[in-house]
């Protein structure tokens, strides 16, 4: 693996391990943005949060890189069910800056394709 590769690795992995922690630490955030149709929203926020971590986790050993990678590429899919909703209803924090959740969703694509080429690493 090339210092680049590495570098985008161990990025990924604090990008993903640090958004898990914040579930815990900053859950109304995350709760603020989940679609009102959502059931049990603390308990998905919390699995999600959980799910991040130990993805961030698996994306550090060669053996199970690639499946952390499909899975999160599958837990940004699983995403757009919030992201897509919020451009007919914007959430309270995002009214006044609604060019941003189409950043976002353009982000998720970008967060996608990341996925998929560290799963070759």
């Amino acid at each position: 693996m090339t210092t680049l590769q590495q570098l985008s690795l161990y990025v990924m992995v604090f990008l993903y391990a640090g958004a898990g922690v914040n579930h815990f630490v900053n859950p109304k955030f995350y709760l603020g943005i989940m679609p009102k149709f959502f059931p049990m929203p603390n308990l998905l926020n919390q699995v999600s949060g959980i799910a991040e971590i130990i993805l961030a986790i698996g994306l550090l050993f060669a053996s199970t890189r690639p499946i952390s990678a499909y899975l999160i590429i599958a837990m940004l899919i699983v995403f757009f069910a919030v992201h897509i909703p919020h451009l007919f209803q914007p959430p309270k924090m995002a009214q006044g800056k609604e060019w941003f959740l189409y950043v976002r969703i353009v982000l998720q694509f970008v967060l996608i394709y990341w996925a998929w080429v560290v799963s070759k690493y």
